[in-house]
Order: C-alpha cells, then structure tokens, then sequence
C-alpha cells in the first residue's frame, strides 16, 4: 500500500442493509477524515476552508462586532461585550449583533468567553494607534495563534477537537478598532456549517461528544452531512441512537476493532428499535454508519458516538434522501426498491475496485 493511499483501517464503518460489513473497496466506504470532516464542518481541522469564509471569528459579516469603544459613552452593548470576562456567556438576536447582552450559562447563549486578549500590549506597529484594520485571514491567525491555547487552558485539556464545540474570536468592528479597541475575546461555540446555534451549559462541564438526539436529521451540502434539518427536508443521514462507549469501555482507550465491534452490535440492535423491523434498513437500501474515538477525542472526556442510517452515494458521499426512515422515504427523488428476498443483495463494485468474488447459491 503507497504512502498516499487511505488505509481501510481508518475509514469510517458502514454496514450494508444485507447485514454484511462492507470490506475494502468493496462497498461505499467514507473516510473517517471525511465524514468526521463533514460533521463537524468549522472544527479546527477545517482551517483552510475557514480561512476563506471568516466563519472562524464566530461571525458571518466583515464587520465584525461592535465592540467597546473607549472613545464614546458605554451603551448596552458596549457595556456587555466591553466588560466579558472568562466564563461569562453572551447572546444575541440579531443579524449585527446589536442587542448582544450576557447571560446566565446555565440559559440558552450562543458564545462562552475563555479568554479576553488585548493586543495592544504586544510590541511593534500591527496593533499601535492608527495601525490597519486586520483582514480576515489575519483575524483567522490571531484565532489560531491566541484563541486555540486559550481555550485549551480554559477548559483544563478537556477541550475535544472534533467534538460539540469550536474555537471562536470575537472582534472589534473596524470603527471600534479606529476608537483603539483592541481587545479580542476567545470562546467557544456549538459547532455548525453554518450560523451560530445555541446551547445551554458552561462548555466546561458539558460532554464534549459531538452527538445529536435520535430521530434528528442531518442536511446535505455537495454530497456530504451538514447541520439538523427537518426529516422532511433533503439530508444525509439519519442518527438511529447514540452509544456510550464509556459504560462499556471502563479501563482507557479501546482499539479501532473494539469500537468497531461494539458499534456494530449496538447500532444493529438500536437501529432494529428505532425502525421497528431488522428488516427495514435492507428494505429501504440504506446503510447503517458509525464513526470511532481517537485518542484525543478521548483524553477529552468524549465517550458517545452516534449511529446513523443514510445511503451511499455511487462516488464518495452521501445519496439525498427524504422523509423518516420510520416511514416513506425518497432517494434521489425516488422510491426505494427492496432487494430481492432469495439470495443476498451485494453492492456493486466501486468505479475501478476489484470484482466481487463470487457468492454462495441460495439456500
């Protein structure tokens, strides 16, 4: 195997609706780099892409927010963002942030404060009096070079990479830089594609396990799973339970093929509940999917997983699909077609993959 090519060994697990593992490139396979990509599409792995869109500073605009500018008389929203210390939750309502107010943690928020950073006591030009509004790839770098550690150290190494929340900026508006604002406030976030959606809870008491409730739905963006929509909508995937490792894994760490193993019983069990038939998933063509743990994921205290259902597109990704798998379903706009109930359904070969070999007679 060359260097370049993805070890089967890292790819994320998928069980076929016929009940047989899918091997090699046999079956659909997502590389975990992929689909955990995909879930968690503003983590700190995604760095490139976050570069570009500025969703990284925790805002959608170039404007920033309107933070505290010491040259004008303190109004609502300077007094709540310009006095946001560690462990202080902020919210807001609307598109500039204008009615940003702090909150309680233990209420809904949409930003919790690890660290405030003023800039304007390291040395040299870049951050002096009169000194150039920083663009986005530089707020992205101040985020990577600050706010990362920050938030490490505020949530005592606890903070899990791939897991519910992201490293966020906040920062002041271009105004409020000329004023001589230059004061940055790192936090966290719920991580999401898109937007800023809220949580309740300190992130520093919360499992860092990036799970959603059974029965949510996860959009679909260029193939690959996005943020909660409405089962009804086009999605990716459906999550059938969420799995604990950690009240069976009770002595550190376990191996790929023990998680593997474990998930694969418990999705195949929890997924028969949730659709009410060990049939169902065959029937309606899908694929039963599930990640793994890392090592970093788990020294931060994740320990859940999810088990999801979806159906493999014909290259890398995900088909659009429908409706609740509890109910009728459309794939591609249409309606699925149960396999043939003699023999065993086998999936055809990816473009390029070797031939199946071949199958036993029915019996």
């Amino acid at each position: 195997m060359s260097p370049d090519e993805p070890n089967p060994r890292d790819r994320a697990r998928g069980k076929t609706g016929d009940g047989e593992p899918r091997a090699g490139k046999r079956g659909l396979h997502l590389s975990a780099r992929t689909l955990r990509l995909s879930l968690l599409a503003v983590a700190v792995g995604a760095v490139a892409a976050a570069m570009v869109t500025l969703f990284v500073t925790g805002f959608d605009n170039e404007t920033g927010l309107e933070a505290h500018n010491p040259a004008a008389p303190a109004g609502l929203r300077d007094a709540a963002f310009g006095t946001a210390a560690a462990g202080d939750c902020l919210t807001w309502s609307t598109t500039d942030r204008s009615d940003l107010v702090k909150v309680s943690c233990d209420g809904k928020h949409l930003f919790e404060v690890a660290a405030e950073v003023d800039m304007s006591r390291y040395p040299g030009r870049e951050f002096a009096p009169g000194s150039r509004f920083p663009d986005s790839l530089r707020l992205t770098e101040l985020k990577e070079e600050h706010c990362v550690p920050a938030v490490q150290k505020y949530m005592g190494g606890r903070f899990d990479p791939r897991g519910r929340y992201v490293v966020g900026l906040m920062y002041p508006s271009a105004d409020g830089w000329q004023a001589g604002d230059r004061t940055l406030r790192c936090g966290l976030q719920v991580a999401a594609a898109t937007g800023t959606p809220s949580t309740v809870g300190s992130a520093a008491k919360q499992d860092q396990s990036r799970v959603y409730e059974p029965g949510v739905c996860l959009g679909i963006n260029q193939n690959l799973p996005s943020d909660p929509v409405e089962c009804a909508q086009q999605h990716a995937v459906e999550i059938v339970s969420t799995i604990d490792l950690g009240s069976h894994f009770t002595s550190g760490l376990p191996t790929k093929d023990d998680q593997d193993k474990f998930m694969e019983q418990e999705c195949t069990r929890t997924s028969t509940d949730y659709l009410g038939s060990p049939d169902a998933i065959r029937n309606k063509t899908l694929t039963l999917f599930f990640d793994y743990l890392d090592a970093r994921s788990w020294l931060a205290g994740s320990r859940k997983l999810d088990c999801m259902i979806g159906k493999g597109a014909d290259r890398e990704g995900f088909a659009p699909i429908q409706g609740s798998a509890r109910g009728d379903i459309l794939i591609n706009g249409q309606a699925p077609v149960p396999p043939p109930n003699s023999g065993r359904s086998t999936p055809a070969p990816l473009p390029g993959a070797a031939p199946l070999p071949p199958q036993p007679a029915p019996r």
